[in-house]
């Protein structure tokens, strides 16, 4: 059978080209009256048509325009906006980078600098705006280094930028313009925020004197010293990064700063790409292990990886089993039943699940059965738990009883109850609407759950929810 072509009046290339060009110019005119958005993208493709310089003059015209306007940008004018900023990124990278890549890495520098300007006049909550200049500043990994840029005067560039990053603008750009600054660009960058980190801040206005008194307390430090400091070891350790220098990185560090979980796990793992176990291991037994959480999954990972490159294989898979028995962690118990024999394996995953049964927080038990998967052991751990399950966990509940229900029914209502007690004794009538949909769903079971193993059964349970909360009109209003 012959296959239907499409119809001569769909909107698409082939179609619109069989129009001839001077009917579609025509249409083109008659769209655009009235439209500055589309008159400014015509403009562009013409200016482009006449070769890359007439179009970065375009562009660089409309990012002038774009830098002065004050107006504030309504709801109904974002898109427009956020449209208009992506036209320029794209005519540069994609239009005029390819022919002159050192006119498009001005262009985008130039863009990247009315991020400020523009945050001023836009509510950008949702973050789409920032978006499009996270997005841009990627272009440079591309553009700079096809652009004839001097590395000393980029280094001066760089810095300046830095210093004046209110809104996070330049965030990266270290990194991005390292292989273009190259060394001797990267030497200059290191010595502009040195002689900054030794210049005195400005001087300020007297201060009252009960910030004097809180300065003495701190030591005499200011938030803008802790500032300042915090800025240039960012620098300098972006700086020692690009570089390849580990060890101006690690010195960027104090040693109560090495301390920390956190900031051993991440040097630990710089030492180990560099082949220097030993002392990353050192580094993080050195570590305060003071029981805190913070940091702690990061030195568990760092810990664990300098074990297995020096062919502890034994004390890394102890400190894996470890890890799983305090947090029930899924990944280390992965990667502690990969290296078991045959058949071991299946011995110590269930001896892993009856841990779980066993395990002090149940919502965290909960969620390990649920998406290992094992819903038998969820199902043991809901029935003989039960008066455990915190009903105000519904992100948790809520999935668990929509995958429990057809295999194991009687643990999907309880973890129903469980919601619908706590909605109702706490009276959170926000979640009315919920409740009744989990009651809805205890009733839809009920033929399902041949024994109710010493729990109420439906007929009982709702009695006993219509005596406790009579009163509740509005939740009994939405139960059908």
């Amino acid at each position: 059978m012959p296959q239907l072509g499409m119809s001569k009046k769909t909107l698409n290339k082939t179609n619109l080209e069989a129009l001839g060009a001077e009917q579609l110019a025509a249409l083109l005119i008659e769209v655009s009256t009235g439209s500055a958005e589309i008159k400014r993208r015509l403009r562009l493709e013409l200016s482009h048509n006449l070769g890359a310089s007439e179009l970065a003059r375009e562009v660089r015209k409309r990012l002038v325009s774009l830098r002065k306007s004050t107006g504030f940008v309504s709801w109904r004018k974002r898109k427009a906006l956020i449209k208009d900023l992506n036209t320029q990124v794209t005519m540069i990278a994609e239009k005029i980078a390819p022919e002159d890549p050192t006119t498009a890495f001005d262009l985008l520098w130039q863009f990247i600098e009315i991020a400020p300007s523009t945050y001023e006049r836009v509510d950008d909550s949702r973050g789409d705006v920032g978006d499009v200049f996270r997005s841009a500043i990627e272009q440079f990994e591309d553009i700079a280094s096809r652009a004839m840029v001097d590395p000393a005067a980029l280094a001066d560039r760089v810095w300046i930028a830095l210093q004046d990053n209110g809104y996070g603008e330049w965030d990266g750009i270290i990194p991005l313009m390292s292989p273009t600054l190259g060394a001797a660009g990267l030497a200059r960058l290191k010595a502009n925020v040195q002689t900054y980190a030794v210049a005195p801040l400005e001087v300020e206005e007297e201060d009252h004197e009960a910030i004097q008194f809180l300065r003495q307390l701190r030591g005499g430090s200011t938030y803008a010293d802790e500032r300042k400091a915090s800025f240039v070891k960012g620098c300098l350790q972006e700086i020692a990064l690009a570089a390849g220098d580990t060890n101006a990185y690690i010195a960027q560090y104090s040693d109560e700063d090495l301390k920390r979980k956190d900031i051993s796990a991440e040097v630990a793992m710089l030492l180990l790409a560099e082949d220097r176990p030993e002392g990353a291991l050192d580094l993080l037994l050195d570590a305060d292990q003071d029981g805190r959480t913070l940091g702690r999954d990061e030195w568990d990972a760092a810990y664990i990886a300098c074990l297995t490159v020096l062919e502890r294989i034994e004390e890394a898979q102890a400190h894996r089993w470890a890890c799983f028995a305090a947090t029930l962690n899924q990944e280390h118990l992965r990667q502690y039943l990969k290296l078991l024999p045959d058949f071991e394996d299946v011995e110590v995953e269930d001896a892993a699940k009856t841990h779980a049964l066993s395990f002090p927080s149940f919502s965290t038990a909960l969620e390990f059965c649920i998406t290992w998967p094992d819903l038998l052991t969820a199902a043991q751990l809901i029935e003989t738990r039960a008066d455990e399950i915190n009903g105000d966990h519904y992100l948790l509940l809520t999935p668990a009883a929509e995958v429990l229900r057809v295999r194991y029914p009687l643990a999907a209502a309880l973890l129903w109850r469980a919601m619908i007690d706590f909605t109702l004794g706490q009276g959170c009538s926000t979640r009315y609407g919920h409740a009744a949909d989990h009651l809805a769903d205890c009733t839809s079971v009920d033929a399902e759950i041949a024994d109710y193993r010493g729990f109420f059964p439906h007929d009982r349970y709702l009695q006993t929810l219509q005596t406790q909360h009579d009163r509740k009109s509005s939740f009994w209003a939405k139960v059908l």
